[in-house]
């Protein structure tokens, strides 16, 4: 009797189990569970915690996620408005609609629920990348971009092509790349554009460089005609200071001649120097004593009308000036 009183109680224990795990259910925060009887819908729960229902084939539940989703396309391949070929890739949240009418369409239209609904906006949003066709290459990469723009431009792709239920929020452009032709295209044309550049700068700066010698050519010219001048005036200015002075050693020319052998003397024997030759020429004359004298008592070497007297020689040393 005992075993046969604990079978009995342990089956009554699974049955209530069973009974009890087929009449509840819970919800999270972040879901909303779909209550449906004999397959209808029979409304929508959105208080977390737990819940009673009918068992087994009378009542179900079925719970969606009401948390943002992502989705990411592939790479798609598209042209710009420029006629570029771009790779472009394109990210997407979305979420199931908060109204209690557009869960139960969403659970109607994707009965894989998330996982179907997510695999289905990935084609959507693959197509809908096209949408930069309407946009330059400036416009999609750059400081000038319009990226802004392209993504709304998607994102109302998205939003026309999705089925009821489903919200699309935001629309980001996570790559735009050229593809290996186009990029071997666009740099060769960059190069070309850069030579072109570089050649005008060059003819810029050889205009500037010439304009510059012109300038510099000229400047001299005018710098040299005033220094000529200006030495000219320096000349004429000590031409006529000297003509005083010729004028005053003409009334004096035997003092000046003296004057002039002793400087002379002064260049010829500078610093310490041994003087070894003719006496009886000027200015030398003078290291002779025996040398006429005129009436100023200055030295006078001999006459060339007179028969040449035998040279003498003399040595003078010492320093110059002396």
């Amino acid at each position: 009797m005992n075993k046969r009183s604990s079978a009995i109680a342990l089956g009554l224990a699974i049955v209530a189990v069973l009974v009890l795990y087929s009449t509840t259910y819970t919800v999270n925060y972040h879901e909303i569970a779909i209550h449906n009887r004999f397959g209808k819908p029979a409304g929508v729960e959105r208080t977390a915690g737990l819940h009673f229902k009918m068992p087994f084939f009378i009542d179900s539940v079925t719970k969606i996620d009401r948390r943002k989703q992502f989705v990411e396309s592939p790479l798609v391949q598209t042209s710009t408005r420029d006629g570029l070929q771009v790779m472009v890739q394109a990210y997407l949240f979305w979420q199931v609609k908060d109204s209690d009418e557009a869960a139960q369409a969403f659970a109607t239209s994707y009965p894989g629920l998330l996982d179907e609904a997510s695999r289905s906006l990935e084609q959507t949003l693959s197509g809908a990348v096209k949408a930069v066709a309407g946009f330059t290459f400036d416009e999609l990469v750059g400081p000038n971009a319009k990226l802004a723009e392209a993504e709304k431009a998607i994102l109302a792709g998205v939003a026309g092509q999705t089925k009821v239920g489903v919200e699309p929020i935001a629309v980001g452009l996570s790559q735009v790349v050229l593809p290996q032709k186009t990029t071997v295209s666009v740099l060769s044309r960059m190069s070309e554009v850069q030579n072109t550049l570089a050649k005008l700068e060059g003819a810029k700066a050889t205009s500037q460089a010439e304009a510059l010698k012109s300038q510099a050519s000229s400047q001299a010219d005018t710098i040299r005609a005033f220094a000529t001048q200006w030495a000219s005036r320096i000349e004429n200015k000590g031409n006529a200071e000297a003509t005083v002075y010729y004028e005053k050693m003409k009334e004096h020319a035997d003092l000046a001649t003296f004057l002039a052998w002793i400087d002379a003397m002064k260049a010829g024997l500078r610093g310490s120097t041994t003087y070894v030759g003719d006496t009886s020429q000027a200015p030398f004359h003078l290291f002779n004593l025996n040398s006429r004298v005129d009436k100023n008592g200055i030295p006078q070497p001999p006459e060339a009308a007179k028969s040449p007297a035998k040279p003498s020689t003399a040595a003078a040393g010492g320093e110059a000036g002396q």
